[in-house]
């Protein structure tokens, strides 16, 4: 899984990127990204090594794609342009930070904050980029479909279809398209087609998002079915460089329960439609990604294309069966154990044993 962060320039895109890599990078600039991985937070891993003995333990990863700061303009090329876009173009989704605090020692490039205003002037920098791109390709379009094609004829009328909506401001992602033409769209690598977060970048003493500025975003984003999650970029930053026990004793100091990032990572994986399954044993408990409604002997290929090709059935059991009965033999003989064949949705949390043949 790879997420690009976006935002204005000076709103804490590189901390929040510092926060989560603990890469202390400086700001990105020019045309060069800042990228890291991140480890999705798990409790569940944790909670498996209770009972299984192994050598280490392996979260699921994020990359993370810093690019510089947009400015209005940037598609006419107005401070760097925007040609650094060209670095998301293959992320799975955009995290668009966007501040959400008042601070006359960190100055906002327009004066004042006002979260709205910043996250559409990120957004139809955007869209324009994204037009371009669909206009160059109608003209290729056209040439095809003036030789009858079929294909190309449908073609140049989802494109057009696509110029119509990105010129009215409308993203790609509330177009009702048929999942043949999204499909068809992936080549284009279109930003405004890719899912969307919202982090609102807050004041360390605002950290659940309650300020007027947090709740205009907050409002904005719900009238378009899109989440927020709010951090204080400077504070995580602070937290990611403290021991666990430190940083326990500080997020107790404030009053939460766990780092903002664990419920950035979250969220994230759910905007994505995302899940977990997890492997165990002696060498390694692991965590997986797969999209949420994935088959077996897909997730089996996310750990080896042999393990798919060669897939015969999976033995599958939840993170609850384990504490319940807190070893995988208890766990068989109570008949929790399941098996499983090519059929079979992946549930998140499912702990699995793949047998195959190749």
């Amino acid at each position: 899984m790879e997420a690009g962060i976006i935002g204005l320039s000076y709103i804490g895109k590189t901390t929040l990127f510092n926060a989560l890599t603990a890469l202390g990078v400086g700001t990105a600039a020019g045309a060069k990204p800042n990228i890291g991985m991140v480890k999705v937070p798990d409790p569940r891993l944790e909670l498996i090594r209770q009972f299984i003995e192994t050598q280490k333990i392996v979260p699921a990863d994020i990359q993370l794609v810093d690019v510089a700061g947009l400015v209005s303009g940037s598609s006419q090329g107005q401070g760097a342009g925007n040609k650094f876009l060209a670095h998301l173009r293959n992320v799975d989704a955009l995290l668009h930070v966007v501040r959400c605090f008042d601070d006359p020692n960190v100055p906002h490039i327009h004066g004042a904050v006002d979260p709205v205003r910043d996250l559409e002037e990120v957004e139809t920098e955007l869209t324009l980029a994204d037009l371009e791109v669909i206009e160059n390709s109608i003209k290729n379009a056209e040439r095809r479909a003036r030789t009858g094609e079929k294909e190309a004829k449908a073609r140049l009328t989802l494109l057009q279809q696509c110029a119509d909506a990105l010129s009215r401001g409308t993203p790609i992602s509330a177009l009702e398209l048929s999942a043949e033409n999204r499909h068809e769209l992936k080549s284009f690598a279109l930003l405004t087609a890719k899912p969307v977060l919202y982090v609102a970048n807050v004041a360390d003493n605002d950290p659940e998002g309650k300020s007027p500025l947090a709740q205009k975003l907050q409002t904005y984003a719900q009238g378009r079915g899109l989440t927020v999650v709010p951090i204080c970029a400077k504070l995580e930053a602070e937290l990611s460089e403290l021991e666990p026990a430190e940083r326990m004793e500080m997020l107790q100091g404030l009053g939460l329960a766990e780092p903002a990032l664990n419920v950035l990572a979250r969220a994230a994986y759910k905007v994505l439609g995302l899940q977990s399954f997890f492997t165990a044993g002696p060498k390694e408990i692991r965590a997986w990604t797969i999209r949420i409604g994935a088959p077996a002997p897909e997730a089996a290929g996310v750990i080896h294309s042999d393990i798919q090709r060669g897939f015969i059935r999976a033995e599958i059991y939840s993170v609850d069966d384990l504490q319940k009965f807190k070893t995988e033999a208890a766990i068989k003989h109570a008949g929790k154990m399941r098996v499983e064949g090519k059929d079979y949705l992946m549930r998140d949390g499912d702990v699995c044993h793949f047998l195959f043949n190749v």
